[in-house]
């Protein structure tokens, strides 16, 4: 893993090189179990013949450029964690590092006082695609000026346990599908809930992408009041969702501002000739931009007549005098 000379070379100045070399020297201390950095035993007599060669006066030694190496290599292993996961048991991240210590010998030097920049190329993980892998390192900002190689480093790591942690979510609903059936002995629950008022955009968007999670289809209301309205294989599904909101996703939110009540639970039973019961919405969504123009002098009081309208159209209007007294 060492990089080899091309063409005529000249080594950084030698106050410029002292912070490359130290910069390795922290990687070496930071990373010292074996299957964390890798080096080659000639890269590290190199760099130790470097140090030496900058804490001296003899100039000779590095005099003719076919002694000089344009980089050296080093190759660090890093264990990617999740949020949800303390073991990071195969998740583990290539990364090379390049770090410069020489210019081409027509570059003029004079004056600098920082060194080149690292450079990073990740080894595609067998968790990543490679257009992803690209795609990663493609979204982290460098240093220009090279001058710390650890924040970088701590970049690229803390992008791949998102992208681990997202995947991991992304797998879920597969397994939720499984815990939460589509419908338990053909029945289906659907229940009703309603808000004085709800219009913070995370909390109504967690109401609705959570629920393909539990199984659950339905709509949102947002606004004053605040309908929500859910259809689950069982009451579980449906109990775990809720609970999942108001502990996890709104878990930050003062109490008084996560006031949510449940007005009207019906089971619909299987058809006549055991056919499951039919479900009034066919996925999760939020309605609260498509039933026409809202009152108030915020524009968000939402007009329940409209309401009752778009749900007889569903065959569902006789739940508003359920859900609203």
């Amino acid at each position: 893993m060492d990089d080899s000379s091309s063409g005529a070379m000249k080594l950084l100045p030698k106050e410029v090189l002292e912070i490359q070399l130290g910069q390795i020297e922290l990687l070496l201390a930071m990373y010292t179990l074996e299957e964390e950095l890798f080096v080659e035993d000639s890269v590290l007599a190199y760099v130790d013949e470097l140090g030496h060669w900058c804490s001296g006066d003899d100039d000779t030694i590095f005099a003719r450029s076919a002694r000089i190496r344009p980089s050296i290599t080093m190759l660090l292993v890093l264990q990617v964690h999740t949020d949800d996961a303390g073991s990071s048991s195969g998740n583990s991240l290539k990364l090379d590092i390049s770090i410069p210590l020489a210019v081409d010998s027509s570059q003029d030097v004079t004056g600098m006082e920082e060194p080149p920049r690292p450079k990073f190329r990740l080894q595609q993980p067998t968790w990543m695609s490679k257009a992803e892998a690209a795609q990663l390192m493609a979204s982290i900002p460098q240093d220009e000026s090279g001058s710390d190689m650890f924040t970088t480093i701590e970049n690229i790591k803390e992008a791949a346990s998102q992208h681990l942690q997202h995947s991991q979510s992304v797998a879920a609903p597969a397994e939720e599908e499984e815990k939460y059936p589509t419908s338990t002995n053909n029945t289906l629950i659907r229940v009703w809930f309603y808000f004085p008022s709800i219009s913070t955009r995370a909390k109504r968007d967690d109401l609705v992408t959570n629920a393909p999670r539990y199984g659950l289809t339905g709509f949102l209301l947002a606004g004053k009041p605040g309908i929500l309205c859910v259809e689950g294989g069982s009451a579980q599904a449906v109990d775990d969702y809720m609970r999942f909101i108001k502990t996890e996703s709104w878990g930050d939110i003062p109490a008084h501002h996560k006031k949510v009540s449940e007005r009207y639970r019906e089971t619909l039973e299987p058809g006549a000739d055991g056919s499951p019961a039919a479900r009034a919405f066919p996925d999760m969504q939020e309605i609260t931009d498509t039933l026409g123009e809202r009152r108030g002098e915020r524009a968000n009081r939402n007009d329940m007549r409209l309401l009752e309208a778009w749900l007889t159209e569903r065959g569902l209007g006789d739940a508003m005098t359920k859900v609203l007294i």
